[in-house]
């Protein structure tokens, strides 16, 4: 059964740091595109960095986040990661990763959410001061 599970998430003041890891089961994480989304309670999903299955590992990421998000992958490890510097108040969200295996690139799995088969449930990032 394919799976994905996200860990990392806390309590953070603001300008501080944090990396979320996402770990697949079930599945051959290096055929994937993958993406990090946030989501706060009555706002829509948004798709904050994304990587597609391409060997350049094409990445996009939403105006909000450029600077300070970056995604990547351990394809031996099955593990997705976000690094996220310089938190702001608004980055407090769930933080979920997703997975699909497609051929599309990274800034429609982003804006669209095209092609992704697997989501995880979500880990808390909370900035406060």
């Amino acid at each position: 059964q394919a799976q994905l599970v996200e860990s990392g998430g806390g309590l953070v003041q603001p300008g501080g740091s944090l990396k979320l890891s996402c770990v697949a089961s079930g599945f051959t994480l290096d055929r994937y595109a993958i993406g990090w989304f946030r989501q706060v309670p009555g706002k829509e999903r948004e798709g904050v960095a994304c990587m597609d299955s391409s060997r350049d590992s094409n990445q996009y990421y939403a105006d909000s986040v450029k600077g300070r998000f970056t995604v990547s992958r351990d394809n031996a490890a099955s593990t997705i990661y976000l690094q996220i510097n310089n938190l702001k108040p608004n980055d407090t969200a769930v933080y979920h990763c997703a997975a699909g295996r497609t051929i599309t690139t990274a800034q429609r799995v982003c804006q669209w959410e095209f092609g992704i088969d697997y989501w995880g449930s979500g880990t808390t990032v909370a900035v406060f001061s």
